[in-house]
């Protein structure tokens, strides 16, 4: 069956492809890597030693306990913002955010008003952001007291910004205010400090960011996505790293325009120094589940009564095209289509001009996956063609077979000579399968990996097309579809080939029903379409041959 081999060609396609990935994990060194395990952290020594002090993991410093997953008394004074498209609570002990829900993206279709918190403080999840300054005298890090003006702030109907700022003072008369910058429908965050010394003596220091998060639970799934870690450079502007590649090879490096951040399915959390400035990225191992990524920026002299600002940015939310493209190179190729970028994008593009006309992703979903069956007409056709051509002939096989089933040889030159004498190519329904896979395989990172689709509603009981059936209605009309096709095909002559045909229907209904239900729902057009298509072909040679 022609959609039957195609799909066992992208499935092994698909799986070759993660297994190079999980060898490139494990066994590849890359650039960066091989960087950072040669780069000495002496290099970056001209000012107070940044790596000492931002590590709560060296002994000499304080125990990090109040990083832990039980927040202590202090940390729970909290100041709440609310924005547009946040839910945010600001830890006073640090200055961090310690939570951030993202009022667009509920955590099921069930409960709308249960928003996804990217960032969080829990058991369930430990993901917090942190920052401060390392300075000459003291300063205020990620575990000093902050003061604020009032514990909630709201975005005010109107308004376009909404600025949060918490206030610091050293024993020395050093006033440092932490500045969030909020931004109506932007998940991207401005941060400053403003650092005014008004103490008796010239003051140095500079920034830090960092995101510290616990490695993901391990959850076995018939879909691969990807967490961990990404770093970008000019001279490799999206480069993804495993928790456990960050035991080996930490992240030490220096750059002018990049980025650091984690990501998951859907979303990513990424700390933007000024692009102008020549940032230190590294990475940091907490304890044996617990890991870091961040960097720091230069050094800056403030003299006595002078100010000086630092600034950084933050974007914490989904994985959407058209935003991540304007917030900062390379942030957008987060959306990872693989190998085959190059064709999804298009892909993508096209889908979501669909959606745009008709309203309803499921409805773009069907008319692509037309479109993409209307393209690959006359290479479908010949396939369909080769197999109504070896149906047709099918009496002779069977004939051959039984002649010279004790001769292998002999069955197979009379195989050869049949094909020969009416004109057919056994292999002719390969190469129409073969030109289809990069764009099929390249459809499915589409729809796996597009926040646009994440609990996009079609129609009926299908109101998350990211997730699974929960009637298995789809997946039960693809198994059928697949069994109508085996019909319209010539029946394998071997019997053993004949008992796994009858058999695959029934395990790709299973396979599938653990599929988002967008992806199947692709898979059920397309059999759909390939039936209508072969049958016809199928029934005009036939009528032809009776003639």
């Amino acid at each position: 069956m022609d959609n039957i081999r195609l799909f066992l060609v992208i499935a092994l396609s698909l799986t070759a492809m993660m297994l190079w990935e999980a060898w490139q994990r494990d066994y590849n060194v890359t650039n960066t890597e091989q960087q950072a395990l040669g780069n000495n952290p002496a290099n970056f020594s001209e000012s107070p030693p940044i790596t000492e002090s931002v590590d709560p993991a060296r002994p000499s410093l304080p125990s990090p306990t109040s990083l832990a997953f039980e927040p202590s008394a202090d940390s729970l004074k909290t100041v709440s913002v609310s924005t547009d498209i946040y839910d945010i609570k600001i830890n006073l002990l640090g200055g961090g955010i310690s939570q951030a829900s993202l009022k667009n993206y509920p955590v099921t279709v069930k409960a709308p008003e249960d928003h996804f918190a990217l960032l969080d403080q829990s058991e369930s999840r430990f993901f917090i952001h942190q920052g401060g300054i390392k300075g000459s005298s003291e300063s205020p890090d990620h575990r000093s007291n902050f003061s604020a003006s009032r514990a909630e702030f709201r975005l005010a109907d109107g308004s376009d910004d909404l600025i949060v700022d918490l206030d610091w003072t050293s024993t020395s008369n050093l006033h440092v205010t932490k500045r969030y910058i909020f931004k109506r429908s932007s998940y991207l965050i401005n941060i400053e400090y403003i650092v005014k010394n008004a103490s008796d003596e010239q003051w140095n220091g500079r920034i830090y960011e960092q995101l510290q998060r616990t490695k993901p639970l391990s959850k076995r799934s018939l879909v691969y996505t990807f967490t961990g870690a990404a770093l970008s450079t000019p001279e490799k502007r999206y480069e993804k790293f495993d928790f456990d590649d960050l035991e080996d090879a930490p992240l030490n490096t220096e750059v002018v325009t990049g980025w650091v951040g984690i990501l998951e399915h859907y979303f990513v959390s990424a700390l933007i120094p000024p692009q102008e400035n020549l940032s230190h990225f590294y990475s940091l191992i907490i304890d044996k589940d617990r890991y870091a990524v961040g960097y720091w920026g230069p050094s800056q002299a403030v003299a006595i009564g002078d100010t000086a600002n630092f600034k950084s940015s933050i974007y914490i939310g989904p994985k959407l095209q058209e935003v991540l493209h304007d917030v900062t190179p390379g942030l957008e190729l987060t959306v990872d289509f693989g190998v085959l970028w190059f064709i999804a994008k298009p892909l993508f593009v096209t889908l979501q001009f669909i959606k745009d006309l008709t309203g309803n992703w499921g409805w773009a979903i069907i008319l692509l996956t037309m479109l993409l069956k209307l393209g690959f007409y006359p290479l479908s056709a010949a396939g369909y063609r080769s197999m109504a051509n070896m149906r047709k002939v099918q009496p002779k096989m069977l004939a051959i077979k039984e002649r010279h089933g004790g001769d292998r040889t002999r069955m197979n030159q009379a195989m050869m000579e049949l094909y020969k004498e009416e004109k057919i190519n056994p292999l002719g329904g390969c190469l129409p399968i073969i030109v289809q896979i990069p764009v099929f395989i390249s459809l499915y990172w589409v729809l796996l990996e597009s926040v646009e689709l994440r609990q996009a509603p079609f129609a009926l009981w299908l109101q998350d097309l990211s997730s699974k059936d929960p009637m298995y209605v789809l997946p039960l009309i693809m198994g059928v579809s697949m069994w109508f096709q085996q019909k319209l095909n010539p029946a394998p002559i071997d019997p053993v080939q004949q008992k796994v045909m009858q058999i695959l229907p029934f395990a790709f209904t299973i396979f599938f029903m653990f599929f988002p239900s967008g992806l199947v729902l692709y898979w059920v057009v397309n059999n759909v379409l390939s039936i209508a298509q072969q049958w016809s072909i199928t029934r005009s040679i036939e009528n032809a041959t009776k003639k």
